[in-house]
């Protein structure tokens, strides 16, 4: 007896990208999938681009609910034993379905992940793989039990698909906490419920474009999103193990987690930079940081007309750029988490800075020394 997959393609105004993914759905080697296309209210042309597919896919035309309403309403109607959501501004390789119901023939699995080619709005690949080359698999209950939501790397909606089995436990996804980020409710519970499994080739393309409605987000915006779905997560996750019986830390995880952690270091960098100074940011270029942040302009270490150039070549560069950045108005150096290693490897400018200036914060989140002495 062939498995049975679905297909649940979730739109929103993205009808110049509609066809791409829904003709990646269609063409799948594996031909026991059904397609189904959902239609959150979009008020450009997608429904007309859907309304051209006839009987080839099924249509679900919904009031704008949000993300988490898309996912509940494809569900509903599908079939399969496996479920892959994909993004509208997404599409998927023609082998995507055949290796993840392969991988879904061991017994136990509840999600399959792959990683994706990151493309440019036009769909040119740009070599780059989202979340990166290795993805991790296996029991990792544990691993989330004892990290929480983000224990674990996972690609976005598109580079996942889940085990009906699994989805019939928690579905349906929230839909006033997961206006967007429906996926995070799903990656979060999946090792609740079975094991993970990879395809380590990429079985689909991520697209950047100005209109996708998480990445285009100011950063302040982002992270308070960011803030709101993690603490989501949390909540999930505590009462699914609570059911379980199995005992859990929340308050732990939101300590060590990525984005209560930025927020707390940006409170801190405002408590300590006076409003309108410039301080110095050694983050590795990892927290996205703009150009003003809490209202204090931010200068990248090392850097070439204002961007992000790269790390110093040894200390004397590093500790000549230091003085430089300090005589054009750096009142502050913060080093962050996670480029503490900064401190270890450029031994000499970490002595440089203990001699020749005050440290004002040291903390798991930033070392601070103050330049202005």
């Amino acid at each position: 007896m062939k498995i049975l997959a679905t297909i649940i393609i979730n739109n929103y105004n993205y009808g110049r990208f509609l066809k791409d993914a829904v003709g990646s759905a269609l063409n799948q080697t594996y031909r026991h999938t059904e397609v189904i296309v959902v239609d959150d209210g979009s008020t450009d042309n997608s429904r007309e681009i859907i309304a051209r597919y006839g009987d080839r896919i099924i249509p679900v035309l919904q009031e704008n609910r949000g993300q988490a309403s898309a996912f509940n309403a494809g569900f509903a109607l599908s079939r399969g034993d496996v479920i892959l959501f994909l993004d509208a501004d997404d599409w998927l390789c023609p082998t995507a379905v055949e290796q993840a119901v392969n991988l879904f023939a061991e017994p136990g699995v509840a999600k399959v992940h792959w990683p994706l080619w990151i493309v440019d709005e036009h769909g040119r690949r740009t070599e780059k793989l989202i979340p990166g080359p290795y993805l991790p698999e296996g029991d990792l209950l544990e691993v989330v039990r004892r990290d929480g939501p983000w224990g674990y790397v996972t690609p976005p909606t598109s580079g996942n698909a889940w085990a009906r089995r699994f989805l019939e436990q928690v579905i349906p996804v929230p839909e006033d906490a997961y206006k967007l980020c429906a996926d995070a409710y799903l990656f979060a519970l999946a090792p609740l419920f079975g094991r993970v499994k990879r395809v380590s080739e990429p079985q689909g393309f991520y697209r950047l474009h100005g209109q996708n409605r998480y990445r285009g987000q100011a950063f302040d915006e982002k992270l308070s999103g960011e803030l709101w779905v993690y603490d989501q997560q949390c909540l999930a996750l505590s009462k699914f193990f609570s059911d379980m019986g199995v005992e859990a830390d929340p308050d732990k995880w939101k300590r060590n987690s990525w984005p209560h952690r930025l927020h707390q270091a940006i409170q801190e960098i405002s408590a300590f930079v006076p409003p309108g100074d410039a301080f110095i940011l050694v983050d590795g270029d990892l927290w996205g940081a703009p150009e003003v942040l809490a209202g204090r302009r931010r200068i990248p270490f090392l850097e070439r007309d204002g961007q992000y150039w790269g790390p110093p070549a040894d200390d004397d560069t590093a500790i000549c750029e230091l003085e430089r950045l300090r005589r054009s108005g750096a009142s502050f150096i913060v080093f962050a988490w996670p480029a503490f290693w900064w401190l270890d490897h450029y031994a000499g400018l970490h002595r440089h800075l203990r001699s020749a200036y005050r440290c004002a914060l040291e903390n798991d989140r930033l070392v601070v020394f103050d330049l202005r002495s």
